[in-house]
C-alpha cells in the first residue's frame, strides 16, 4: 500500500526535514517495502509547487535524499509508492501537478477507458499510466467548470467515480500553497488527521513524526512555536489527537488552518472492487 503524508502550517512557512522510506536516523537505512517511487512537494515563496520525484526507492538516489533533507514551505505533500497501476517510471510517480495544485493517491480505480472518455480533452493533462493522475485530471476538469472551487470539484469528481467506476480505494491528498484537502473512501485504507497546536499536546515541543513502519518521517523545530495540521496514512506518533477520517469524509484545511470535515460519499461504492478482483500482484500490493 502506498503511503500519503500532508502537512500545512499556512500562512507561515516552516522548515521541515524529511526522511523517506524507513530511516531511523538518516536515509542511510531504508526499507524496500515501497520501492516503486518516492515524491515530495513543497511550495516556493511565490506559491509555485516544487516537486521532487523519482521512480526508485529513496535509498537508490542520494541526490533525492539531499534535496528532501531540509526544505521550507507552507504546505508539504509526500508519497511513497507501491505500484498497482502503471510501471515504476517517473511519469507514474506521485505527487502529480496540474494548474499549480499537487495530488497524491492511495488506492485503485477500475475501468480507466471509461474515465478517459469522461476526461475528453483533459487527457492532455495526463502524462503517465496511472488511475491516480487520471482522477486528478477529472478533479481539475470539474474545478475549471465550477470557477476553481477545489473542494466542490473533489466532491463532484468523487461522486462521478462512485457512480461509474469500480473502486477499491480512493484516498487522496490535494494541496495548493495555502490549502489542503484529503478524502478517504471507502473504509478500505486509513487516513488520519491531527490538528496540532503550537508545541504539541504538552507545549514547547518540536514536531517529529514517524509512521509505524518508518516509511515517512518528518521533523520540524519551527512547529514548537507554530500550529499545523497533519494528514497521514498512519498515526505517526503517540499524540492522542489523531483521528481517522470517516469513510467518504472530505477534509479541508484553509489558509488560516481552519478545518472543515464533511461526509461527501455516505454510501459504499456501487461497483466495489475486492482483492479477488485485482490481479495477484496488485492485490498483494493493495493489501499491504
Amino acid at each position: 500500500m502506498c503511503r500519503l503524508f500532508g502537512l500545512t502550517s499556512a500562512p507561515r512557512r516552516v522548515r521541515a526535514t524529511f526522511w523517506l522510506l524507513e530511516a531511523p536516523d538518516s536515509l542511510s537505512r531504508q526499507s524496500r517495502r515501497n520501492p516503486n517511487g518516492t515524491g515530495l512537494t513543497v511550495f516556493a515563496e511565490d506559491g509555485s509547487p516544487v516537486v521532487w520525484r523519482q521512480p526508485l526507492a529513496a535509498y537508490e538516489d542520494q541526490l533525492f535524499a539531499e534535496e528532501a533533507r531540509d526544505c521550507e514551505s507552507t504546505v508539504f505533500v509526500a508519497h511513497v509508492r507501491y505500484a498497482t497501476t502503471g510501471p515504476a517510471e517517473l511519469k507514474n510517480t506521485h505527487p502529480f501537478e496540474q494548474r499549480g495544485r499537487v495530488f497524491a493517491h492511495n488506492g485503485v480505480l477500475g475501468d480507466l477507458k471509461r474515465l478517459e472518455e469522461e476526461l475528453g480533452e483533459y487527457m492532455d493533462l495526463v502524462g503517465g499510466d496511472t488511475d491516480s493522475e487520471r482522477f486528478f485530471a477529472l478533479v481539475t476538469k470539474h474545478a475549471d467548470r465550477n470557477g476553481g472551487d477545489v473542494g466542490a470539484a473533489i466532491t463532484t469528481a468523487a461522486r462521478w467515480a462512485e457512480e461509474n467506476l469500480p473502486i477499491y480505494a480512493l484516498n487522496v491528498v490535494l494541496a495548493t500553497a495555502s490549502e489542503l484537502w484529503a478524502l478517504r473512501y471507502p473504509e478500505t485504507h486509513d487516513l488520519f488527521v491531527l490538528r496540532r497546536a503550537a508545541g504539541g499536546p504538552h507545549g514547547g515541543r518540536h514536531l517529529e513524526h514517524a509512521s509505524r513502519a518508518g516509511r515517512i518521517r518528518v521533523r520540524s523545530g519551527a512547529l514548537a512555536e507554530r500550529p499545523a495540521v497533519v494528514v497521514a496514512s498512519e498515526r505517526m506518533d503517540e499524540d492522542p489527537g489523531w483521528s481517522n477520517l470517516e469513510a467518504g469524509e472530505l477534509l479541508h484545511v484553509d489558509a488560516s488552518l481552519s478545518v472543515v470535515r464533511s461526509v461527501i460519499l455516505p454510501e459504499p461504492p456501487r461497483h466495489r472492487l475486492t482483492l479477488d478482483d485485482l490481479g495477484e500482484s496488485a492485490a498483494a500490493q493493495a493489501a499491504r
